[in-house]
């Protein structure tokens, strides 16, 4: 397995008026394409924060952060945003889907960043609608959607561009055990296809879908274990 995501000696540090909050100690991870990763802690463990910077969203204040073979640090702003929208798919606990867009054109917004044609921009919608058996939602607004069902739009969209990697925050949060369930063998069914998944969660279930396992505490990692595939 190639290397994918590295990080080297992370730090990150907010600051705020008077107040310094370090969210992120020293941390140094590897994660290989095709891998299927769990980050597990409590709430302020730091696994939010980890998986931001995984997904370019943020920027480490210390260390060393290399994706797909390129360093971050040595990157402008707007490669870097580049360098997301072409490789990283975000599913999110609160779906994240915008109200005023129909399903279809949630969907489809990534493909829209990457200035592709409306003709082919269409067949990959539709394509991955049917697939995620949602197609008959394709006019309807995300409040018109159950959680599950706005879950599948969220992850149309991450997959919608073909990404390298998919990063997942809490993404059965807010769904009930059968809609959890669905969305978790989504994301496996997606991790065998070859894409590389990293999750952030607090749910055992759901981590054991997962191929390794890292626990947080306090901003550092506490242990890695190879997961079980119980579910």
């Amino acid at each position: 397995m190639s290397t994918l995501l590295q990080l080297e000696n992370i730090s990150k540090v907010y600051q705020s008026d008077q107040v310094q909050t370090t969210a992120l100690k020293d941390v140094s991870l590897k994660i290989n394409e095709g891998e299927f990763v769990s980050l597990m802690g409590a709430s302020g463990s730091g696994k939010s924060t980890l998986l931001h910077l995984l997904g370019l969203l943020d920027f480490s204040t210390l260390g060393t952060y290399t994706f797909n073979g390129r360093v971050i640090n040595e990157m402008t702003r707007k490669e870097v945003v580049a360098l997301r929208k072409l490789h990283v798919g975000f599913v999110f606990q609160n779906f994240n889907l915008i109200n005023d867009l129909d399903v279809f054109e949630n969907v489809e917004l990534p493909l829209v960043y990457l200035k592709m044609d409306r003709k082919s921009r269409k067949k990959k919608v539709n394509a991955i609608l049917d697939r995620l058996g949602i197609i008959h939602k394709i006019k309807s607004f995300p409040q018109q959607l159950s959680g599950g069902q706005q879950q599948r739009v969220a992850i149309a969209r991450a997959l919608i561009a073909e990404p390298k990697i998919i990063l997942a925050d809490e993404p059965t949060g807010n769904l009930d055990s059968e809609q959890g369930n669905e969305v978790m063998e989504m994301l496996s069914e997606q991790n065998e296809e070859g894409t590389t998944v990293v999750m952030a969660t607090h749910n055992y279930n759901d981590a054991a879908y997962s191929k390794r396992i890292i626990r947080m505490l306090d901003g550092e990692i506490l242990s890695e274990n190879r997961s079980v595939n119980v579910a």
